[in-house]
């Protein structure tokens, strides 16, 4: 293992280590991660998944869709969070056993949520890290 150097928005340099040279950037990732995130819904453990609602490589609607496909019970429901008196994005979570799982869309991000809204993700994820809502009892 090594360190980056310098972070970069998008590092052209990553597919040169792996001998894949037929694209500017690294693009020879799974094509769906979906199985991964079945198989952590039956884990004690914690998720938190950022969608920007201006993203077009991965929409929200789809990441919508595939957590819908996981069964997951809504604890809270569909509900604006807010930064600076001003709506930032939505936020749900849902639980199973001893999984949670906290969704937002992010207002106004698009691909990179952080890069595109550090506030709001800073909040969502200061608020996530502070939670006590663990798991369900269902």
């Amino acid at each position: 293992m090594g360190k980056v150097g310098k972070w970069v928005v998008i590092n052209q340099t990553l597919h040169y280590k792996y001998g894949k040279s037929d694209t500017i950037c690294y693009s020879y990732d799974i094509f769906s991660s979906f199985s991964y995130h079945k198989q952590l819904s039956s884990k004690n453990c914690r998720a938190l998944i950022l969608s920007g609602d201006h993203d077009f490589t991965f929409p929200y609607v789809g990441t919508e869709q595939w957590i819908t496909l996981l069964n997951l019970e809504v604890q809270t429901p569909w509900k604006p969070f807010y930064v600076d008196d001003q709506v930032g994005g939505y936020v749900t979570e849902y639980a199973q056993n001893n999984y949670s799982l906290t969704y937002a869309s992010v207002r106004g991000a698009g691909h990179t949520v952080v890069f595109f809204k550090p506030k709001e993700s800073m909040v969502l994820a200061q608020r996530w890290f502070s939670s006590q809502t663990y798991s369900s009892d269902s």
